[in-house]
Parts: structure tokens; C-alpha cells; sequence
């Protein structure tokens, strides 16, 4: 069996092209999609790492090419490794490679990311954020666009742009916290700052940020004292955990669930209605897992290369452990959908901007984002996984100081 062959069945490819570096082809001639492997280290990246873990290796290190499409690529490949090509053929095709017999380990690329010390301790999870977060302002300029949001926009339209929907997001969690002029905002894991400068902007609302990220903090101060707004807004690099202040008029949460761990959740949960004023509201914004079934832990190529310590639970335990800790859940809804396009629209950004990219941060690691935002949306259009919105009151005694009728 050629190599070409064996890598189309190594991962099933439908309407997929496939040549290889000893000069076989297999697939339709006229593929719109193709998968080069440039090097036998591609093949030994997939037998040594099977599942999505080896095939991002061999596509990060530049030993497999896609050619077209990644996304487009993604929707067509059904295996992601060589556990269906037979034992046999496994080991001709290793020494047909020249490589190591099966069993001996190939060391993974220098992209790939181990943390130190306990999982989702202050040390260890400030670690995780830099790692994903302290990469390059500039490369978020480029990636994220003006508003410089990196969480689930909500699209008006499906041909919104994605200033607009993020401006909508902002907007709509404004809306479901009732925020009015004089009221005052906590945004934990707040990023570049964009709900903290919305709720300043357009609500007149005293908003404070923290974050973990020292390069999203320096970015959120700049920008608000560009726009006049540091008599209402502040950004501090901070953990959540360290905010003393209390008596928050609404806590917002946009994105930072995931970072906390299923095992932490309680504590944060308890921490954030503990900021919150009687009649107070918090509103969480995550990704999920379509259900409560499935492992909180991500696994492969997200938690090594991308998010370390990842953690997604489904929508019912998070409703669940808010109710748990003293809130009461008044609105949820899945946004899932807008995720998918949200993605789609990075994924333009990087593509517009690839060179400057490249030269920024490297090719290894714009290539880990290319592959990173298609694997995403595609989870999303598959429903592997969810993006939620969870809206709670810290109850006044028995009043909730809702309105009959959801008025956003």
C-alpha cells in the first residue's frame, strides 16, 4: 500500500485529496481540499499520538499540509489517526519509514504546553492564562478585530458583522444585568476590557476589571484612558479571588468559567454572589458540554496546546450549582450558533492578517490558532459543544427585583 493510501484510510476522508513525499496520490484529482504529508515524521506523529493530538502535532511542525480549506477539511475527515490501518501494515509502514519500532515515544513539538505544580492552584492557573492569553497584543489586534473580545459574540443577523455582534453581546449582557447609570459592574476574568468600557460607554456604570493576564490588563488600561473613561472604568491584573471590594450592583463572567475547574466551581460561585448587593445579578457566560454525562476535562490538542486545564461541565450543573450557592436562576439560553460564526469571523481575521501573524508569533503557533478556530466551530455546528448564558439574582429576602417579563 502506497503512503498516500494509507494515510486516506488512516483518516477517512471523504471528497479529500491526498499525496505524499514518496510522489503516491489518492483521493479525486480534483479535491478542493488536499492533505500533503511533506515528511515520514508525519506519519509517526499519527502512530505514536493517535487521535486529534498526532495529527495536530504533524500540522503545527509544518510535516502535514492542508491544502485549502482547514475547516472545510475538518468537516470531511472522520478519523483522526491510524487506529484503523491493520497491525501489520502499521509496523511495515513504520519500518518502510525508517522510524523507531512501535512503542518508542516521539517527542512532541516545543508548542506544546505541561503546566507545573497543583491543577488549578493561584500559581498553576496564572501559568495556564498566560500561556494562552500573554501571547502578543498585537496578534489579538489582528485575530479579534476593534472590539478586541475573544468570547461568543451574538449575532442580530446571520450577516452581522462581528464589531456588530460583539457590541450586541456586550449590549445584551448589559440589558440582562439592568444595568442603569450610578450602578456598579464587577468583570471577573474581564480580557481586554470590553464589557467594563461598554458598560462605562454606554451605561454610565462604574465598572471594575480583573484579570490574570498582565498584557490584557496594560492593553485595557490604555484603551480606557484613550476613551475618557477612567473616572468610571478600571482594569486591574488581578485574581478574582483578590477583588476586596464588595456590594456590587451585578457581576458579570464572560469566558472565565472554563478556567476555573469543575472542582472549584462551588467556591466560585459562592465568591461571586458574595460581591453582589442584595437584588443583585450575576450573568455567566460559557462554553459547555451539551450535557452533564460527559468528562469536565478537555483532552488532546486543546488542553496542550491551547486552553491547559481547560474544564467544560454541562449547562444543568452550572444552573444547578447557582442554585446551589445562594442564587436564584431567573433566564438561560444557548448561544451556540453565534459561537460558530463568531469563529468563522476569527477565522477571516487570522487568514486577512496571516503574514503579520507568522512574523509576530511565529508560524508554529499561528498555525496552532488556524487549526484551533476550525476544530472549534466545528464543534459547535456539530453540538459537541455549547455556549451558555446563565442569568442569577442574590435574592432581597424573597424579592428578586425582576422584572414580570424579560425586558432584553
Amino acid at each position: 500500500m502506497r503512503l498516500a493510501e494509507v494515510f486516506q484510510r488512516a483518516v477517512g476522508g471523504r471528497d479529500v485529496g491526498f499525496s505524499a513525499y514518496d510522489g503516491s496520490r489518492a483521493g479525486p484529482a480534483d479535491a478542493g481540499v488536499r492533505i500533503e504529508v511533506r515528511t515520514p515524521q508525519a506519519l509517526s506523529y499519527l502512530a505514536s499520538a493517535p487521535g486529534e493530538l498526532g495529527l495536530a502535532r504533524a500540522y503545527v511542525t509544518g510535516h502535514l499540509e492542508i491544502i485549502g480549506d482547514v475547516y472545510g477539511a475538518l468537516t470531511r475527515l472522520s478519523e483522526l489517526s491510524l487506529r484503523e490501518v491493520p497491525w501489520g501494515q502499521r509496523v511495515e509502514l513504520l519500518a518502510t519509514l525508517g522510524r523507531a519500532r512501535l512503542g518508542t515515544r516521539v517527542e512532541p513539538p516545543p508548542q506544546e504546553r505541561r503546566l507545573h505544580g497543583l491543577r488549578h492552584s493561584r500559581s498553576r492557573d496564572r501559568e495556564a492564562i498566560a500561556h494562552h492569553y500573554d501571547v502578543s497584543n498585537k496578534f489579538y489586534e489582528w485575530l479579534l478585530g476593534p472590539s478586541m473580545a475573544y468570547t461568543c459574540a451574538v449575532y442580530p443577523t446571520p450577516g452581522s458583522t462581528l464589531e456588530q455582534a460583539q457590541f450586541a453581546k456586550h449590549d445584551l449582557v448589559a440589558r440582562k444585568l439592568g444595568l442603569e447609570p450610578g450602578m456598579r459592574l464587577l468583570d471577573v476574568g474581564c480580557g481586554w476590557g470590553g464589557m467594563v468600557l461598554h458598560a462605562a460607554r454606554e451605561y454610565g456604570v462604574r465598572a471594575l476589571g480583573v484579570t490574570l493576564s498582565r498584557n490584557q490588563a496594560e492593553w485595557a488600561r490604555k484603551a480606557i484612558a484613550e476613551a475618557g473613561l477612567s473616572d468610571l472604568a478600571e482594569v486591574r491584573h488581578l485574581d478574582y479571588r483578590d477583588v476586596r471590594e464588595d456590594g456590587f450592583d451585578a457581576v458579570s463572567s464572560i469566558g472565565l468559567t472554563e478556567h476555573i475547574g469543575k472542582a472549584k466551581l462551588p467556591a466560585y460561585f459562592r465568591s461571586l454572589n458574595r460581591k453582589l448587593r442584595p437584588g443583585g445579578r450575576l450573568l455567566n457566560h460559557c462554553i459547555t458540554r451539551p450535557d452533564n454525562r460527559q468528562p469536565a476535562r478537555t483532552g488532546g490538542f486543546i488542553n496542550r496546546y491551547v486552553f491547559p486545564d481547560g474544564e467544560l461541565v454541562g449547562p444543568g450543573h452550572l444552573v444547578s450549582l447557582m442554585h446551589d450557592t445562594g442564587l436564584e436562576v431567573r433566564h438561560e439560553e444557548n448561544l451556540r450558533e453565534h459561537y460558530a460564526l463568531t469563529l468563522a469571523a476569527w477565522s477571516r481575521n487570522l487568514d486577512e492578517h496571516w503574514d503579520e501573524a507568522v512574523a509576530e508569533v511565529g508560524l508554529a503557533r499561528a498555525r496552532v490558532w488556524r487549526l484551533y478556530l476550525a476544530a472549534s466551530r466545528l464543534g459547535f455546528d456539530r453540538n459537541n459543544i455549547q455556549l451558555h448564558q446563565v442569568l442569577g439574582v442574590k435574592l432581597d429576602g424573597t424579592d428578586a427585583h425582576m422584572p414580570l417579563r424579560p425586558d432584553w
